[in-house]
């Protein structure tokens, strides 16, 4: 599966390219690396996420949080929502195995918390998203713009498709709203995809255990059964900490 609106050269640079740490990404728990990628003469940024560099997590399976990070990509596109830069997979970093992803030029003084009331607006995919990836992490900070383009971005998505219910987000703007047909057309697609043999779950299968991946189908089916924005649990915490 390859992202329609991601450049052929990019994804074989990602593909091929050799990886050049330029700095480390300080906040988070977990070891995150600038890059740059090159390839016959082109150079592109990218962020390299190792696999041995994961914390240990007590509900998480150990090292597995780099295939999460792929799989959300995955999704994204098999959706046909863009919101995830482009992701793979790389065995051969430069700390071993570890995931991969386009670098996105944006403003880091701007997040959810000082977005305008119609950049908000753009975020009701992302709300979907979460809610179907079941994101243990939305932070303000992990929805960007980026610079040139507008295009809406989301990031970070390690701590993702758990069996259990885990979302924990800042986006609840739209709870009990309705959801676009546009947007339950895509849903009963993956949850058809997900239903049988095919090509999405070729995709997933080796991120995902088949238990989460039921659970995906799962959430898909409940958003096409409520037909609107899930409400935050009454039961548990249901924001991120720290939000930003």
């Amino acid at each position: 599966m390859t992202r329609q609106n991601t450049p052929t050269d990019l994804q074989t640079a990602f593909q091929h390219g050799e990886i050049d740490l330029q700095g480390q990404f300080m906040l988070g728990s977990n070891y995150t690396f600038l890059v740059e990628i090159r390839y016959k003469g082109q150079a592109f940024a990218g962020v390299y996420k190792p696999q041995q560099g994961t914390q240990p997590l007590w509900d998480f399976p150990a090292e597995s949080l780099v295939g999460r990070e792929v799989s959300a990509y995955l999704l994204s596109e098999f959706l046909g929502w863009s919101l995830v830069p482009y992701t793979i997979l790389r065995e051969d970093g430069p700390y071993g195995p570890g995931s991969l992803q386009h670098f996105i030029e944006y403003n880091p003084n701007q997040h959810y918390f000082n977005f305008k009331p119609e950049d908000k607006v753009r975020l009701r995919p992302v709300a979907l998203f979460d809610h179907l990836i079941n994101n243990a992490d939305r932070k303000g900070s992990h929805v960007l713009f980026e610079k040139r383009t507008r295009h809406l971005y989301a990031i970070d998505h390690g701590l993702c498709f758990h069996a259990e219910d885990k979302l924990r987000t800042v986006i609840w703007d739209f709870s009990g709203q309705e959801i676009e047909k546009s947007y339950l057309n895509d849903i009963k697609r993956m949850s058809d995809a997900l239903a049988q043999p095919s090509d999405l779950v070729t995709d997933l299968e080796p991120y995902l255990t088949p238990e989460e991946i039921a659970a995906l189908a799962e959430r898909g089916q409940g958003l096409l059964n409520e037909g609107c924005f899930p409400q935050p649990p009454q039961y548990r915490r249901a924001f991120p900490y720290p939000p930003l």
